[in-house]
């Protein structure tokens, strides 16, 4: 028979045990060794079942055995040392409070997923990891960051196959009384609750759930509530479901919603207001429009508001792809905002102005949320070096007459959560050189460019590692391996071949993450002849374990799951190639540490960042790469491979493939399996590990997200705080009011006449030419503009690369025709074809960038003389 309803029992802990309740809701226990071991211990069975979560461990642990560990004094004070650790661990002083006034009294963080732990399955793939070991690493660093998110009762997809091998979706109901969340709730006890206005009159409502994640707050807002009607129940049921009316209503809720939860959690928790508002993405950009409504309803005007709102905002790209990034139809956002809708009291025209695909190149109809969060964050940036630069690329229609160089989008490298991440077995390695307190400090708050005491693990203590975690690996793959086969119909006599799947002394290959066809999972398959080669040598076999997910939507992306999934099938090779279902947190947390290799061929540069690598490398395992991502910026061959790329602009993508498949084949038959076997004078591979000490030593400092978030806090948080606290409601309708006046009058700048003090066409280096300009300024001032002289070597078309710029100095008055003339040194610092040209900004002080307004004007074809001067 079917229940008609269903609650959920909570156990009652005896008062001696009560801490036990706190150490559960608190997320902290899902990165913090001690606290684990700490629940194992209540019961190793249960805690196994329950899939490492206190929340179900508690609930299933019978009365008997709670009595009897109120009575268990050793428990007990095991019990009371975790809670005391815990209590100092979110009130003590940490990075953050250590470091000078003026930082932000508070950030608003908003991710559309956050991958915090598997026991809280609200993620889909590295953009939700990166979101969860950000509220980590905050929190380790004592940053007072505040999550934003939503609670998808389905989260994300359970994945299985079925027998040949096609991927197959489940969803899971998840209910939040049995995670580790608690609602929050108003003085009198009744929930606290968020409202959108929808068109027609109807309401869209949300519960607000509180998960404590170490000293950080994650606020996520659910719309399973019986005030909504059936379809607003709905809002929140999957990650990444529907379609777009669907997907728009699940970003107003996060993005407006979101704004409104904070300021509830603020007023009744007495946490500051945040200063800083960082949009992860573009599926939160909604937020700057809340907050435009905020202070809208303070007086300012629409302009002023942008203004200030602008300034406390910093948005985060992670698409090197426009297909990446979620786009409405006008039609569609124009009906959700306006008089019968959200957002009522701001023109309409407005908000859609914000997010139009107004450049050249763009889709006018279309509302790209990306672009609007770029418009309402003065600071933007992406997540590695190179990505910086692709996204410079990428949105460089927003600031035309500028190059892509100077486009304002920085960049700052993504990290990973290291003791999240590390293996105990990495961990305890470490702290047996240098201590447990300095070894979870180098882990958590960095700050070194290097970890020189793994120079000091000899090479057997290395090497041992490494094959204990390979062991364990081997031992999960095949528990995992054989769910598999049962889910897909196999019965148990049919599977006896599992127990000798992978070996433990072979070179093991790690391949795993999301399924898009850029990530080229079956680049490997291309040359199959090869790659069972490689897979069967007598001397120097390899053993590959594979592991991701397709989106549910992309029959290409299972596709090539099946595709995979059939080669591992077959007899010949199932020993030493698996793909493993339903890729997530628990599985990756012993896959990462197992293998002796991190597999990475997506086509560059489509890879963000890629933090899987980084995982791997911190707990000894090598990458081998295209150099895309992070791996562009930190390869070196000490500690990895990187795999070359056929990526010229004339390369059929099919040729392309083939070519780099090749390389792949090559490094692995010619490089990678002769240093893993090869033996030195004490039987051991000492090539091999001195790259793994390698790996650690220099790679492991620099891909913490300690290091990340200590990153945002100097470069992009404390500006944003700054630039906040100056843009009061008088500054934000200066800067206004400026920026419109300069719009207006802008056609009337302009670049008259250049010359320069130089005779010929060659000067010698280190001398210096006298520039002087005449400008026109229309109906603008001095004060209003800059002029700069931009100076650097030239190519055969004239184009000036690794510009420097020099502004030039206006002398005395207009003339009769309202010119000024401007002068100022050009220095030759360089030799070679070498140019200059000039060029006017619109300048204020409360700009972030000289090309935040996207003006610019330059000299016509027919001013100045030509492309420059040579230097010999």
């Amino acid at each position: 028979m079917k229940a008609i309803r269903r609650f959920t029992v909570r156990p009652v802990l005896p008062e001696p045990l009560r801490p036990l309740s706190d150490l559960a809701r608190n997320l902290r226990w899902s990165w913090h060794a001690e606290t684990r071991d700490l629940f194992q211990s209540v019961d190793p069975e249960r805690w196994a079942s329950s899939g490492q979560d206190p929340v179900r461990l508690l609930g299933s642990v019978p009365p008997g055995r709670l009595a009897e560990l109120a009575e268990d004094r050793p428990f007990l004070r095991r019990l009371s040392a975790a809670a005391a650790d815990l209590d100092d661990y979110v009130t003590g002083g940490r990075w953050y409070q250590e470091q000078p006034a003026g930082l932000p009294a508070a950030v608003a963080y908003f991710s559309p997923e956050f991958g915090i732990t598997a026991a809280l399955p609200q993620y889909s793939g590295g953009l939700g990891i990166l979101a969860g070991d950000h509220l980590k690493a905050a929190s380790d660093l004592g940053v007072p960051l505040i999550g934003v998110g939503l609670l998808y009762r389905h989260g994300y997809f359970r994945q299985s196959l079925s027998r040949d091998g096609w991927q197959q979706e489940h969803y899971p109901v998840l209910d939040p009384n049995e995670l580790p969340l608690a609602l929050l709730k108003e003085p009198d006890g009744t929930p606290a609750q968020v409202s959108l206005a929808l068109p027609g009159g109807r309401q869209l409502h949300a519960r607000v759930w509180l998960a404590q994640v170490g000293r950080v707050p994650l606020l996520m807002l659910d719309s399973d509530v019986e005030e909504n009607d059936l379809g607003e129940r709905g809002v929140t049921d999957r990650l990444y479901g529907g379609g777009s009316e669907h997907r728009l209503l699940q970003e107003m809720l996060l993005g407006i919603g979101g704004v409104r939860a904070v300021r509830t959690y603020c007023r009744l928790t007495g946490h500051p207001a945040p200063e800083v508002f960082h949009t992860n993405e573009g599926h939160a950009g909604f937020l700057g429009l809340e907050r435009i409504a905020e202070l809208a309803a303070e007086g300012l005007d629409f302009d002023s508001a942008l203004e200030a709102v602008r300034a406390g905002t910093v948005f985060t790209t992670h698409t090197p792809v426009p297909a990446g990034i979620d786009r409405f139809d006008r039609e569609l956002v124009a009906h959700h905002f306006g008089p019968d809708a959200e957002l009522h009291g701001i023109d309409v025209e407005r908000i859609l102005q914000l997010g139009m695909e107004t450049y050249p190149g763009g889709e006018p109809n279309l509302f790209n949320m990306a672009v609007m969060g770029l418009r309402l964050g003065q600071r933007a940036n992406g997540v590695s070096l190179l990505h910086g630069n692709v996204s410079r690329e990428m949105f460089s229609g927003l600031w035309p007459g500028f190059d892509s160089d100077e486009v304002p989008i920085t960049s700052v490298t993504n990290g990973v959560h290291a003791p999240t991440w590390v293996a105990p077995e990495v961990f305890r390695l470490g702290a047996r050189q240098i201590g447990d307190r300095r070894t979870e400090d180098a882990l958590t708050v960095g700050g070194s460019d290097r970890w020189d005491a793994v120079a000091e693990i000899p090479d057997q203590d290395i090497w041992e590692l490494r094959r204990n975690l390979r062991e364990q690996l081997v031992t999960e793959v095949r528990e995992r391996l054989r769910v598999s086969w049962r889910q897909r119909g196999a019965g148990t006599a049919e599977l006896g071949w599992i127990d000798g799947v992978l070996d433990p002394d072979v070179l093991t290959i790690g391949f795993a993450r999301r399924v898009p066809s850029y990530k080229r999972l079956t680049l490997m398959l291309r040359d199959r002849d090869r790659l069972m080669d490689l897979l069967l040598h007598p001397e120097r076999p390899i053993q590959i374990v594979v592991a991701g997910k397709a989106h549910p939507a992309d029959d290409g992306g299972k596709r090539l799951v099946q595709e995979l999934v059939r080669f591992a099938d077959d007899p010949r090779v199932r020993h030493r190639i698996v793909f493993l279902p339903d890729y997530g947190m628990a599985m990756a947390q012993k896959l990462y540490p197992g293998c002796d290799i991190w597999l990475n061929n997506p086509l560059r540069p489509l890879e963000a960042c890629g933090t899987s690598g980084m995982k791997a490398a911190l707990n000894g395992c090598l990458n081998l790469s295209v150099l895309d991502g992070w791996w562009d910026e930190w390869f070196q061959p000490d500690f990895g491979w990187a795999i070359p790329t056929a990526d010229g602009t004339g390369t059929d993508p099919d040729h392309r493939d083939a070519i780099e498949a090749a390389a792949l084949y090559d490094l692995l038959e010619q490089r990678v399996t002769p240093r893993f076997y090869e033996r030195g004078q004490a039987g051991l591979p000492d090539r091999w590990i001195e790259m793994v000490r390698q790996t650690l030593t220099l790679l492991g400092p620099k891909v913490l997200a300690g290091r990340m978030v200590r990153e945002y806090v100097e470069r992009l948080y404390t500006p944003a705080a700054h630039a906040h606290r100056a843009m009061t409601p008088d500054a934000a309708r200066e800067l206004a009011g400026w920026k419109a006046r300069v719009r207006s009058a802008w056609h009337g700048v302009t670049v008259d006449h250049v010359e320069t003090s130089a005779a010929t066409p060659t000067a010698e280096l280190g001398s210096t030419l006298s520039l002087r300009v005449r400008v026109g300024l229309g109906a603008l001032a001095p004060d209003d503009v800059e002029v700069q002289a931009v100076s650097g070597r030239v190519d055969p078309e004239d184009r000036i690369a690794d510009a420097s710029t020099v502004p030039l100095k206006p002398v005395g008055s207009p003339d009769a025709e309202g010119r000024w003339v401007y002068e100022g040194p050009l220095a030759l610092d360089r030799t070679g074809p070498y140019g200059y040209t000039v060029r006017i900004l619109p300048t204020h002080r409360l700009l972030a960038s000289e090309a935040e307004l996207g003006l610019v004007a330059v000299p016509s074809e027919d001013v100045g003389e030509g492309a420059g001067v040579l230097m010999r």
